[in-house]
């Protein structure tokens, strides 16, 4: 049996990078999905975000490992969408067990220059769209009568600071203040609550020509190459980043019974960047 068999997991920003690979990673070790995406672009992030075309190919992964998905675009900023979402997928799969608060934005900028559309765009969706998540996900959780697992995705931003993203720092150390007060709330239910901390994660979200100009100022139109070398400085480990399926294996654990009575607990998968 799979480490998660017979279980839901709930993912949002589930069309590409870490969301899908946290979606097919679950359906590996037996989980049913429900999978949603914003699938359009946001206008203060400066890079391509994604369609309704990735958001089928996490579809087709998830069906091809032999398990359901429910598949929903929708914004984690209209709760009200969201919450359909949830409800339909619950109708359609019987039960909820997992849910990662997945979904986020990165832009750039230093913190006296940010415009009020970055600056409320990363809250609404990277902080308030991770309390929306939840709040969708929890009557039903609680419904089942058999605990379950929050994941909410933060960063090593999230448990320090840094330069040039201090909305996106903000946000991410709410969601560590959300997290904790989730695990107390819920403990009663045997839910638990936690957060991941990843580094810089090789997905479009860093690998973008927004995030290579900030790693080298120096050049004018600075390539992936160019950057790779300046990724690698802010780890302790000698690698410029780490995988989507790293954070996956971690998420993995906290969903499963393996990690039953871990909980409020922040979990960096950040090869030593916080050691730094």
């Amino acid at each position: 049996m799979g480490r998660v068999e017979g279980k839901v997991a709930f993912i949002t920003g589930a069309a590409r990078g870490q969301g899908r690979s946290h979606a097919i990673r679950l359906a590996q070790e037996g989980a049913d999905i429900i999978a949603v995406d914003i699938c359009r672009q946001v206008g203060s992030v400066p890079y391509g975000m994604a369609t309704a075309e990735d958001l089928q190919q996490t579809v087709k992964e998830v069906e091809a490992l032999d398990r359901r998905i429910v598949a929903v675009e929708a914004d984690v900023r209209d709760y009200n969408a969201l919450k359909a979402a949830v409800d339909d997928g619950v109708a359609q799969l019987g039960r909820l067990d997992i849910v990662s608060a997945n979904a986020g934005i990165f832009s750039l900028g230093r913190t006296e220059e940010l415009s009020e559309e970055s600056w409320q765009d990363m809250m609404d969706i990277n902080l308030t769209g991770v309390w929306h998540t939840a709040k969708a996900a929890i009557p039903h959780l609680k419904a089942g009568g058999n605990g379950g697992s929050i994941i909410l995705t933060s960063s090593a931003a999230g448990l320090t600071g840094s330069e040039n993203v201090g909305h996106y720092v903000a946000a991410k150390h709410g969601v560590v203040g959300l997290m904790r007060t989730l695990a107390l709330e819920l403990a009663p239910n045997m839910i638990r609550v936690n957060s991941l901390h990843p580094t810089t994660v090789s997905t479009d979200m860093i690998l973008n020509d927004a995030a290579y100009r900030l790693f080298r100022p120096d050049l004018e139109n600075p390539t992936k190459d160019d950057a790779r070398e300046a990724f690698a400085t802010i780890n302790a480990l000698p690698v410029e980043w780490v995988e989507a399926a790293d954070i996956s294996n971690a998420l993995l654990f906290l969903a499963s019974d393996e990690a039953r009575y871990v909980t409020g607990v922040t979990l960096p998968v950040d090869a030593g960047v916080l050691l730094k």
